[in-house]
């Protein structure tokens, strides 16, 4: 089972200590580390290969949860820009990183994609850390709906 399909297993589960909320069109969640406070994920549910494999009304539920993540997540933490990212290529089920971007990143990083961060010393998410965090932007998501 890839990792998506176990988190979305999870996440019906209510095991997945990373779930923001439920949406339309998945679960969204923070990410495993917040080298950037707010970097979250949506979820497909069910989980399908890719954005293509959704019919149009999916697709279009699927990406208007995509852009309220957004919406939630800059009203939260006050980032200046959301950068969305669809890939697959590492783990080649629908997935949507959703990446806050902030003034004070270093100027190194600001302007390039956030892979060029080491992710290997980012900060891992906690729930102790990062725990009201992810509550603003659930009551954000709640209000919106």
């Amino acid at each position: 089972m890839s990792l998506i399909s176990q988190r979305v297993a999870l996440a019906r589960k209510g095991a997945n200590d990373k779930v923001i909320c439920r949406m339309a069109s998945g679960w969204a969640v923070m990410g495993d580390v917040q080298f950037l406070p707010g970097y979250c994920l949506l979820l497909p549910d069910p989980v399908v290969a890719s954005l293509n494999d959704l019919d149009p009304a999916a697709r279009a539920t699927y990406l208007l949860d995509m852009a309220r993540i957004g919406d939630a997540v800059l009203q939260a933490t006050g980032a200046l820009r959301m950068n969305y990212e669809i890939l697959g290529n590492s783990e080649p089920e629908l997935h949507c990183h959703l990446f806050p971007r902030y003034a004070t990143e270093p100027e190194e990083n600001r302007r390039m994609p956030v892979w060029f961060y080491d992710w290997k010393t980012a900060i891992a998410y906690s729930e102790h850390t990062h725990g009201e965090l992810r509550r603003r932007i659930a009551q954000l998501l709640s209000a919106s709906s």
